[in-house]
């Protein structure tokens, strides 16, 4: 039985969802997996409204499951391109957002590679507004459904040690998974090479609980979660790593570690995965990896969001 939505107008990050509102949440996106899990996987909750996704940047699990998410709750899904668009005539954001909203939109979701854009959309769009990424930013809904995997695979958050390891400075995941992972009173490691962790006082500042590591052996000790982040090429280019075989060599996911790991200890990455650099095949495909479901989970995810901002 689905309850009663805590109003919310916009999703622009998890830094002003209280741990109420977030186990509210999760508790939403159980009822919306088992209307996953029927036959005719649809209820009439969003009927008649509007869902567009606005993608700025490429995508396809986020981009896939919102549109997936929108069409399970019966709403009318729009999929909006910046290519072949008037954008491409020069069509300002604002002035796109203006258009959508005079045909009818009601939520906008909206990835986009400036940070800060959608908390500009919502500033101008009489709906909803969900952050479905922006750059550095945030990524809320990503680390919803990694909570949701969490406390579905291991019962709860409170008192998990969560160590989250990669490109952590450049990381929209790894900041909206801070704010959602301490609220819910997960203690979070932050494990990286000092060009990929940046300054040490931002995490502390930001996040007094949160412990620093450069050294991913001694992080993952007694570890009840692991996530690797995606490393992005053009760190290399940027000369932030002295090589991928170094940055392997002493921070990927590799079947020695996984070893060392408990079998209980969930394995986590939030896509796309790059195989051999942060992360070893053997690893992601391991008995205790979630990251399939971290990718089913998300479409329920998004119907729990969507439901909550259009009740």
């Amino acid at each position: 039985m689905l309850s009663t939505p805590t109003r919310r107008r916009h999703a622009i990050d998890l830094d002003d969802f209280a741990a109420d509102e977030l186990e509210e949440i999760l508790e939403t996106t159980e009822s919306m997996k088992e209307v996953l899990s029927r036959e005719i996987k649809q209820v009439p909750a969003l009927r008649g409204r509007t869902v567009v996704n606005m993608f700025y940047e490429e995508s396809t699990r986020t981009r896939i499951s919102f549109e997936l998410a929108a069409r399970a709750l019966s709403a009318n899904v729009v999929a909006f391109s910046a290519r072949g668009s008037s954008v491409e005539k020069g069509e300002s954001l604002l002035d796109t957002v203006r258009t959508l909203q005079a045909l009818g939109a009601d939520i906008v979701v909206i990835r986009h590679s400036q940070a800060g854009t959608p908390y500009l959309v919502a500033q101008h769009f009489r709906g909803s507004v969900i952050n479905a990424g922006d750059g550095r930013h945030a990524h809320p809904t990503q680390a919803l459904l990694d909570l949701f995997t969490i406390r579905e695979k291991l019962g709860q958050i409170q008192g998990r040690k969560v160590v989250i390891v990669g490109d952590i400075v450049h990381s929209r995941v790894a900041r909206s998974n801070l704010w959602g992972l301490t609220r819910l009173g997960a203690n979070v490691t932050l494990c990286a090479p000092p060009t990929l962790l940046g300054p040490a006082a931002y995490w502390t500042g930001t996040w007094p609980q949160v412990t620093l590591s450069h050294r991913l052996d001694e992080a993952i000790e007694g570890a009840d979660v692991v996530m690797a982040l995606r490393l992005q090429k053009e760190r290399m280019q940027a000369g932030l790593l002295p090589s991928l075989r170094e940055y392997s060599r002493a921070y990927a996911l590799t079947p020695e570690r996984l070893a060392r790991l408990g079998p209980q200890t969930l394995i986590m990455h939030p896509g796309p995965m790059n195989a051999g650099v942060e992360i070893w095949p053997e690893v992601a495909t391991a008995p205790n990896a979630v990251i399939e479901a971290q990718v089913t989970n998300g479409v329920a995810v998004r119907m729990a969001l969507l439901y909550r901002l259009a009740s």
